[in-house]
């Protein structure tokens, strides 16, 4: 991925003739559920889940079949979308516990989207799970651009959806485990939302659901469905999560700034195992979290912007979260500090109706529980899982199902792309690159073993 500075982008911009007004310029509210699947949404093909306002916000405006992740795990990928950098040498790429609570936090100083927003004047809040330091650490919501913070600071603790208590900034909310999360982290958003109706705001909203504990007050609309427990539950949730976007959908119009609002929804990362077999949550893709393949990495994504984004267009340009900060930079005319750089482009144009510039490659890497990298070139797919073994190359266009390994017959294309991979991952002493256990299976299809 190039790195483009932000004069380049507005140059792209002013060549493109598109943009945004100073006066135009939007609330902005990213909302990202937690391991839910590409196939999870009925917009993208679920015929069991209920999602009618993640479908509503698809008609109304872009789904993106081709949107990915930073990384297929929680605190990477969120790494990611914050600081507009690939895994390659982001600061955090894999999930590591600090004890009692928290995660490896970012550098002190960390350049993230909403230090961008904060700049150009936004109100900025986050209500959720934060995943990227531990309370009292250089990595708080407050010190990486955030007015005002609700939520789990620690994603461990994220896995209990009635906590003994929560954070409000840098303050517990003792709850005494009696309380369900979601409702009190979506209830926040509205507040915060009708607090800052004037704008313009950023809201991030990185929902737990529906990652385990899998816990839900009622089944909802499945409780009589003859399936397992977990599988009910683990819809219930979607649904349920559903229903408080739908909520907020209703409080944008009710305030009169739909208009005035950008909404995107999305995933972290691809599905767990169990929901893959129950619900084809992974959609027509290999694989899910913690992979490289397309099942981890690619993510349901829907984009709404009343009388910006069009209506009910469907995309399958490929980008990826890492491409946020960019984004954020155009749309509010928004000039990187010295010094900062992105992997990303600016995906306005697209939104607006036009085409994203041309890139040549998107690179992704993990570093848990070993080394794996990938690289998309066109509709070419590279995967290399661990340090020793040989690559895997695929193509995405005739075989999307990752299924027919055709590196033996392209070597001038795995020549080209391997030169790519190794060229994008940094060496660090806190990442040493880890090489696939022996007796790891490798995955295929659905699933599958080899």
């Amino acid at each position: 991925m190039k790195r483009l500075w932000i004069a380049a982008l507005a140059a792209a911009c002013l060549a493109w003739g598109g943009g945004v007004s100073a006066a135009e310029r939007p609330n902005v509210i990213w909302i990202m559920a937690d391991d839910m699947g590409w196939g999870d949404a009925g917009c993208y093909g679920q015929k069991k889940i209920k999602t009618p306002n993640i479908d509503r916000i698809a008609a109304e405006g872009m789904r993106f079949t081709s949107a990915y992740c930073s990384t297929s795990v929680c605190a990477p990928c969120r790494c990611g979308l914050m600081t507009g950098l690939h895994i390659g040498h982001a600061p955090i790429r894999a999930n590591v516990e600090i004890q009692p609570e928290g995660q490896k936090p970012m550098p002190a100083g960390t350049y993230t989207v909403a230090k961008l927003f904060k700049s150009a004047g936004y109100a900025t809040g986050l209500v959720g799970k934060w995943g990227l330091g531990f309370p009292g650490s250089e990595s708080t919501p407050d010190k990486m651009g955030f007015d005002y913070f609700f939520g789990y600071n620690c994603q461990r603790k994220a896995h209990e959806y009635y906590p003994e208590y929560l954070w409000r900034n840098n303050e517990k909310v003792m709850l005494g485990g009696k309380e369900y999360s979601h409702d009190l982290i979506a209830a926040e958003g509205l507040k915060w939302i009708r607090e800052h109706k004037g704008g313009p705001f950023f809201l991030y909203v990185p929902f737990t659901i529906p990652h385990q504990k899998f816990e839900v007050p009622d089944q909802g609309p499945y409780k009589d469905e003859p399936w397992p427990q977990i599988e009910k539950n683990y819809a219930a949730m979607i649904t349920r999560m559903d229903g408080s976007i739908g909520q907020m959908l209703a409080l944008l119009k009710e305030l009169g700034i739909e208009e005035k609002t950008l909404v995107f929804f999305t995933s972290d990362n691809g599905p767990n195992q169990p929901f893959i077999n129950a619900f084809n949550s992974n959609g027509p893709w290999r694989g899910g979290k913690r992979e490289m393949y397309e099942g981890g990495l690619r993510e349901p994504m829907v984009v709404r912007w009343p009388g910006k984004v069009p209506a009910g267009r469907v995309s399958d340009e490929p980008w990826a979260f890492y491409d946020f900060l960019a984004t954020a930079a155009e749309l509010t005319g928004t000039k990187l500090p010295e010094g900062v750089h992105t992997d990303g482009i600016s995906i306005l144009p697209a939104l607006l109706g036009g085409q994203l510039p041309k890139r040549e490659f998107l690179y992704f890497e993990i570093q848990e529980p070993y080394t794996a990298k990938a690289v998309r070139m066109g509709d070419w797919k590279l995967v290399k899982r661990g340090v020793t073994p040989p690559v895997e190359l695929y193509d995405l266009k005739g075989d999307p199902g990752e299924e027919h390994n055709v590196a033996g017959q392209n070597p001038d294309v795995v020549k080209k792309m391997t030169a790519i991979m190794e060229k994008q991952h940094t060496d660090s002493p806190d990442w040493p690159t880890k090489d696939v256990p022996r007796n790891a299976g490798k995955k295929k299809g659905k699933g599958k073993k080899e």
